[in-house]
């Protein structure tokens, strides 16, 4: 089977490099928030340029920790996406603030900011776009808007490590910024692990406290806070997957090309679409077709894994049937909703892999008549 994701090809090239300084780390004792992590927190705030970086137990924990901090809670809303991993509103509403969703671009899958200031009340406080699939929001739009309307901006950018919006990096453009280093994605860890970044140190050290049981030094708590800290080993294995990145995210960027021109002719596929400014890192790749089940069934019997990402928007969702949205209220998402399947793409999927993928595409109209 060709994997969708293959997380055990990436460590397994790791393997050696990783092995090298497991014994060293066996033996410093030195296992939760230590040298480590503090070196890979000064690596991505350099990398990202922005000033503070946070190591947290996993990306959901980041966005809930950012919304915290920013005293986000009982009462607020917060606009975000209705296409995006549960965890996006969870988080919000794990805080007692309530989601307000906007209609997505359907060519680009992200919230559209044409429909966002219709959704601003007296009680918003901030919003939170996803750069989704590693394609970046408009962030020159949302952030135009979030100005106007004194709002903070907390990115969701779990899935865009290394992606790039008008020459700036995913993450750097917001009041703070959230990703996930869950093993699939594009710089991943053998488990979990999350990180919040932001231009403001205040908000930082909030950040650093709510981490720890909101303790500030040993034994003393400022906060109720949470237990979230980021292990050194998956720290120690970042920091390895750090020295890779770029070549792995233009490597995912050349397979993306590849697609691109051998199956940009096909009238039964809609393909990803990068917008002028933009530049994704595609953590995945989503095809969309209305012949999604025939497509992915001719796949899966000729070796190849697919995946659908999100067979059902946030607004439809039992756990926010409470909210009132309805089928039809944005019809941008549902429709992705029924369309989008992932086709495999990741550094590590072999050139013969991703043509026998082609192969099974462009001869799909004809074995399907």
């Amino acid at each position: 089977m060709i994997l969708l994701a293959d997380p055990g090809r990436q460590f397994q090239f790791l393997k050696n490099e990783l092995m090298e300084q497991l014994g060293h780390f066996i033996g410093s004792g030195s296992y939760v928030m230590g040298e480590r992590v503090a070196l890979l927190e000064k690596k991505i705030a350099e990398k990202l340029g922005v000033p503070c970086a946070i190591g947290v137990g996993n990306g959901t924990d980041a966005l809930v920790l950012a919304l915290e901090a920013f005293g986000i809670g009982e009462g607020d809303e917060v606009i975000t996406t209705p296409f995006s991993f549960f965890a996006t509103a969870e988080a919000i509403s794990r805080r007692g603030a309530k989601p307000v969703f906007v209609d997505v671009n359907p060519a680009t899958y992200n919230i559209d900011p044409d429909k966002i200031e219709a959704c601003i009340t007296s009680r918003t406080k901030a919003i939170l776009p996803v750069h989704l699939f590693g394609q970046p929001a408009d962030m020159d739009g949302i952030g135009s808007i979030a100005q106007k309307h004194g709002l903070i901006v907390i990115e969701d950018a779990c899935q865009a490590f290394g992606a790039q919006f008008n020459g700036r990096p995913a993450g750097s453009f917001g009041h703070a910024a959230c990703f996930s280093f869950f093993p699939t994605k594009n710089l991943g860890t053998m488990g979990d692990g999350g990180m919040v970044v932001t231009p403001d140190p205040d908000i930082a050290a909030k950040i650093r406290k709510l981490r720890h049981h909101g303790s500030p030094k040993k034994y003393y708590h400022d906060l109720i806070g949470y237990n979230s800290r980021l292990d050194e080993l998956h720290a120690l294995i970042l920091l390895s997957a750090m020295n890779h990145i770029d070549r792995w995210n233009e490597q995912r960027r050349m397979l993306a090309e590849r697609y691109r021109q051998s199956l940009g002719h096909l009238p039964y596929l809609q393909l990803p679409v990068e917008r002028e400014g933009s530049r994704s890192v595609y953590h995945l790749y989503c095809l969309g077709s209305e012949e999604r089940e025939s497509l992915q069934d001719a796949l899966r019997q000729s070796g190849v894994q697919t995946g659908v990402y999100y067979p059902c928007p946030l607004h439809l969702q039992n756990a926010y049937r409470h909210l009132g949205y309805r089928p039809g209220d944005f019809p941008a998402a549902e429709q992705l909703s029924r369309q989008l399947f992932a086709i495999p793409l990741h550094p590590f999927l072999r050139v013969s892999e991703q043509d026998h993928i082609v192969s099974v595409l462009t001869s799909f109209r004809s074995a399907n008549p």
